[in-house]
């Protein structure tokens, strides 16, 4: 997994409370385990005049240019912005991978469904939490000037926007350590590997018809 330590970004102004997992990835797109090819259907539903399905060029289909993920403003955003609520529904983890394989690093809410933040820990994306004013003003900032950009610093855990105000956020220490690090379960099951192998040369001696 990649590791997040800061990001300085411009933000994509997502004003919607309650985007849920169906809406950040719709259920036919969700037959694959591979984690990447996904960003092309972030936001398909909101994103696309035409129906799509799973294995479709996006080029053959109509954008909606009044949706801000279309808009060549936001184009090299990283930062999400959105309401309260995020990720709420079904707790697909392909919310997570679209999100992601589209590029973004962060996303900053007012609040965010338990389950979407968890897998959102477990992959690398980084949901901030922020107070709904705070949220508010950010997307005024944007709204003024869409090239508003901030910095995401998890190491400090602020928000810093350039008008040097700054925002705080709260993050548990594993999964601050975890991102910091860029350890997944697989790295953090990998560091413990010597007594792994120990226990596994151990019960091949106490119980060897168990490997045959």
């Amino acid at each position: 997994m990649k590791s997040f330590a800061s990001i300085k970004s411009t933000l994509l102004p997502l004003d919607r409370s309650n985007v849920d997992t169906d809406a950040i990835i719709p259920q036919q797109y969700l037959k694959s385990v591979k984690r990447t090819g996904f960003g092309v259907y972030l936001f398909d539903n909101w994103r696309y005049l035409d129906p799509g399905v799973l294995g479709q060029d996006p080029g053959e289909r109509r954008i909606d240019p009044e949706f801000v993920l279309n808009r060549e403003t936001y184009r090299e955003a990283k930062i999400l912005l959105a309401r309260d609520n995020f990720g709420c529904g079904s707790s697909r983890e392909h919310a997570v991978w679209s999100i992601l394989d589209y590029g973004f690093e962060v996303v900053i809410a007012s609040s965010f469904a338990d389950i979407f933040c968890s897998n959102s820990y477990k992959n690398g994306l980084l949901p901030v939490t922020l107070d709904a004013a705070e949220v508010d003003c950010l997307f005024g900032e944007v709204m003024l000037d869409p090239s508003f950009a901030c910095v995401v610093d998890l190491e400090a855990q602020v928000v810093l926007d350039a008008q040097g105000r700054e925002f705080s956020f709260e993050i548990g220490e594993f999964h601050k350590y975890c991102l910091l690090n860029g350890y997944d379960e697989i790295d953090l099951t990998l560091q413990h590997a010597d007594k792994i192998k120990s226990y596994e040369a151990r019960a091949r001696r106490s119980a060897p018809w168990l490997f045959t």
